[in-house]
């Protein structure tokens, strides 16, 4: 490497750490402070069985969130991943009470058309936004009242329960003290995390975000990649929807209600730029730690439902306006020419 190459390097490097002092570890601050105010205000907060609950209150909401990145790191949005998910339990719950079908052959087929129901939807939403251009606001908005009435239409409005008690039993389980669900959750953001940051599609994803005529006039397929996103947004989904079933033990069609703005928020308080092109997993995380550990502390605190819708779209706001400051500084960084 010749020395001007190895100096055309050094802002670049500048620049990428100061972004992430400003991202990740800026969310990290921000969640630990929230930690040691609650802890410090809720004497309940800080103890073990608390913290197991929290881990399970946000691991749906992680999942979620996972498949909602790729959607806005693309400048999408999908708001009808509460209602898929919704849709994808009610599908995927009756196999579970089938007669002449073991536990675990019985669990294999609710995960796999959980998951497929979701993708289908997911499908579905991005062909119709790329093929029309249709903004994706408007197509998942359609499909959050499809799939909420084609749930209540497939159950007649009833809910699905008396699943297995082992699978009941392993929507509980904990492996070292963490509910066994979150560390899904974890894996689904690891494996988002490797997508996004080493592999070409990853790339494609944020390069779309950032400027997609840019990539099409290099000869990529943008249509494809943006469907994908959508597709995968739809996977997540569908795990959330086991997920859902193997915690509570029942598949409701009115689960996931308000659930895709959870997602929203989760992704917009992790740093991820609405516009897109910008965001990370890690961020995410730490962005449904963040809410799920502000919504823990203000109900031990007494804080009513309403204080706290509040106060969470407070959160929401500000995490936004910060976003554009962070936006605005960043511009001023050096970067490779």
């Amino acid at each position: 490497m010749t020395t001007s190459a190895a100096l055309s390097r050094k802002p670049r490097s500048a620049a990428l750490l100061a972004r992430q002092v400003m991202g990740e570890a800026g969310i990290g601050i921000a969640l630990l402070a929230l930690v040691l105010v609650f802890t410090v205000a809720a004497p309940k907060f800080a103890t073990s069985d608390n913290l197991t609950n929290i881990a399970t209150e946000i691991t749906l909401n992680t999942m979620l969130a996972v498949g909602m990145t790729f959607v806005i790191l693309v400048g999408g949005i999908d708001l009808s991943v509460g209602s898929v998910m919704a849709l994808s339990a009610v599908v995927a719950g009756p196999l579970l009470t089938a007669h002449g079908l073991s536990t675990p052959v019985a669990i294999l087929l609710a995960v796999l058309v959980s998951a497929l129901v979701g993708m289908v939807c997911g499908l579905v939403n991005g062909l119709v936004s790329e093929r029309w251009r249709v903004p994706s606001f408007i197509v998942t908005l359609g499909m959050l009242n499809v799939a909420r009435g084609a749930a209540l239409q497939y159950t007649n409005a009833k809910t699905v329960y008396d699943f297995p008690v082992g699978f009941s039993l392993f929507g509980t389980s904990t492996v070292l003290g963490i509910p066994t669900l979150f560390w899904i959750a974890l894996a689904m953001v690891a494996v988002g995390h490797l997508v996004l940051t080493r592999t070409v599609f990853g790339r494609l994803v944020f390069a779309i975000g950032s400027n997609e005529e840019a990539v099409r006039l290099s000869g990529h397929r943008t249509s494809i990649v943006k469907v994908a996103v959508f597709v995968i947004s739809g996977l997540t989904v569908g795990i959330a929807a086991v997920t859902y079933m193997a915690r509570l033990n029942i598949a409701s069609p009115i689960l996931g209600s308000g659930y895709e703005l959870s997602a929203i928020a989760a992704v917009v308080i992790g740093g991820a730029s609405l516009s897109g092109g910008k965001g990370s997993m890690i961020g995410t995380l730490l962005g449904a730690c963040l809410l799920g550990v502000l919504t823990n502390g203000l109900l031990l605190m007494g804080v009513s439902d309403f204080q706290r819708q509040m106060i969470t779209g407070l959160v929401i706001m500000i995490a936004v306006v910060v976003d554009y400051y962070r936006g605005r500084l960043a511009a001023r960084l050096p970067v490779e020419a």
